[in-house]
């Protein structure tokens, strides 16, 4: 009876089937992806091997449902990954990202025209050169996209297109990690002069904020205001507090009037901090702590942003120094100190840097919130309505020439590019994309794991046929040119004509890759946020071309 029952759950098509599978397919991958062979592993990938082998032994689930969760699977998993980059990708763009961008589209494109160069020398089917593709530069996105706009088109599926990304995936993730390694002796890079070049380069930072304390000594400024001070100026800064000649502390606000040998606590930027030094007078020795000891009553707080009706308001708007008598000095947003600029506009989860007494502070707090429970409140609206607002975007064809059937950017393009707008400007139309890190995590983490385990169970009737009957052998290897050939040519281009800084030039090139591994292996190797930040400049873009051009192949070969 218990047999019986237990071969039921099985092989009857259920929900109750379906649920059981999936959730056993994806409990087995995601513990084999915890071991490491020197270093690396294949991680949620294995769920898609573990969906292949329960497949090949006989057990199916009902394809209506696999196809849904597929779907479903890989809108939340390129939804969450444009949510968490969106902010970055296009800041990005004000320095170093356009030349980083154009590298790593030159990569995609250097991928399919290798892939079109070895199907033509070989014959084998452009279809199935673009599963090889995909799974050669481990993008999955791209075989998702893939396999719609072959079923769009053809009005049914072809196994081949997961068949040759599963095949291929595993030399795709150590390759690149290979590439990173010739690229590093290939060219004799030396790490230390990296690591110096990097921290000089620092120093001339735009971005963040740093303090500094100066004393008055100019003549001309002598009985200005400070709203008269940044008229002259022209800079961005903040002055956070100010010490009179007596010893005195004020927190100064538009109307204080600067008076000769007043000492000013400044935020500003790196870049712009030479300029204001020598306007003022002269840099002095005074750190952030001596101005706490002069005076007890002043407190140095940070806030947090959680209330909806703040986010997108202009810290101008809110005139926070006239209402509250406390002095903002800088934001920190994604783990970086922005200066507090009169035009700086707020966001939820944003951490606000105060200075002033503390009950005037609490004040202040209640305000624009400062509750870490309700940060931790998911924001469902934004996500449930940017998912719809994609789906209808990627359904939308358009016509590219040359091209005899309409593209569409589909459930892969489309919630990309709506969660890249909704997680910069979303804000101004009121709608809060703010998700702490691991609920955003979670919910990555979940959509792909759901993806690749319906691709495994869709793809694992004929995966041995395939390798051992059918030349899928050849497959593993047209995969590791594609991976090599594109990212060793880019890495040359990127190092002798563009300059790039070797741990910027790998990050570059794993984010090309939209290889996750791949970054894990930079950061391993460097103490620098360097290759994170041009992971995340051009991963958006690098996925959208994936996406793009995956369909375009298809329709070529159709």
């Amino acid at each position: 009876l218990y047999m019986n029952w237990f071969t039921n759950l099985l092989l009857d098509s259920s929900v109750a089937q379906a649920i059981f599978i999936f959730s056993i397919a994806i409990t087995f991958g995601l513990l084999l992806g915890k071991f490491k062979i020197k270093g690396i592993t294949l991680g949620v990938t294995w769920i898609l091997f573990i969906g292949i082998a329960i497949s090949h032994f006989g057990i199916e689930v009902d394809p209506a449902t696999i196809h849904f969760v597929k779907e479903f699977g890989l809108i939340l998993f390129v939804y969450s990954i444009g949510l968490q980059v969106g902010p970055s990708f296009f800041t990005s763009f004000k320095k170093g990202g356009v030349t980083l961008n154009m590298l790593a589209t030159l990569v995609v494109l250097l991928g399919c025209l290798t892939a079109y160069i070895i199907h033509l020398i070989t014959g084998t089917d452009l279809v199935t050169m673009v599963g090889v593709l995909s799974g050669a530069v481990t993008n999955t996105p791209g075989l998702g996209a893939a396999q719609q706009t072959y079923l769009d088109t053809v009005g049914v599926s072809d196994p081949d297109i997961a068949l040759g990304y599963a095949v291929a995936y595993p030399l795709g993730v150590a390759g690149v990690i290979l590439a990173l390694l010739i690229v590093r002796y290939a060219l004799g890079i030396k790490p230390d002069n990296e690591i110096a070049k990097l921290k000089r380069a620092d120093q001339d930072n735009t971005k963040s904020a740093e303090k500094l304390s100066v004393i008055v000594e100019n003549g001309a400024i002598i009985g200005k205001t400070i709203l008269e001070l940044h008229d002259l100026v022209d800079k961005h800064f903040v002055v956070s507090r100010l010490c009179r000649t007596d010893g005195k502390i004020e927190i100064p606000n538009s109307s204080t009037v600067l008076e000769k040998n007043d000492k000013l606590l400044l935020i500003t930027t790196a870049r712009e901090a030479p300029s204001i030094i020598a306007f003022l007078g002269k840099k002095i020795d005074m750190q952030a702590d001596e101005w706490k000891q002069m005076d007890s009553q002043l407190v140095l707080k940070k806030i947090m942003i959680t209330k909806p009706r703040i986010n997108g308001k202009r810290l101008d708007e809110l005139k926070i120094r006239s209402l509250y008598s406390v002095n903002i000095t800088r934001i920190t947003r994604a783990g970086v100190d922005l200066v507090a600029s009169a035009d700086l506009e707020l966001q939820i989860g944003d951490r606000v840097v105060v200075v002033g007494r503390d009950e005037d502070i609490e004040r202040l707090a209640r305000v624009l919130g400062n509750s870490a429970k309700q940060l931790r409140e998911p924001n469902l609206v934004g996500i449930f309505l940017g998912m719809g607002l994609g789906v209808l975007l990627g359904s939308i064809p358009f016509m590219i020439p040359g091209i005899p059937q309409p593209v569409k950017l589909g459930l892969a393009g489309g919630p990309l590019i709506i969660a890249l707008l909704i997680s910069r400007f979303g804000y101004k139309l009121k709608i809060i994309s703010y998700t702490t890190q691991s609920a955003n995590m979670m919910l990555r983490e979940i959509g792909i794991s759901l993806f690749l385990v319906a691709v495994g169970l869709g793809a694992g009737t004929e995966f041995v046929d395939t390798i051992v009957n059918k030349g899928g052998y050849m497959w593993i290897g047209y995969g590791f040119i594609i991976t090599m050939i594109p990212l060793i040519i880019v890495a040359i281009i990127g190092r002798f004509i563009c300059k790039l800084n070797y741990y910027t030039l790998i990050g570059l090139l794993a984010g090309s890759s939209t290889n996750p591994p791949g970054l894990a292996y930079c950061n391993s190797v460097s103490d620098t946020n360097h290759p994170a930040v041009a992971y995340t400049t051009v991963y958006p873009l690098v996925m959208f071309l994936r996406v793009l051009t995956a369909q375009i192949l298809i329709l070529m070969a159709l």
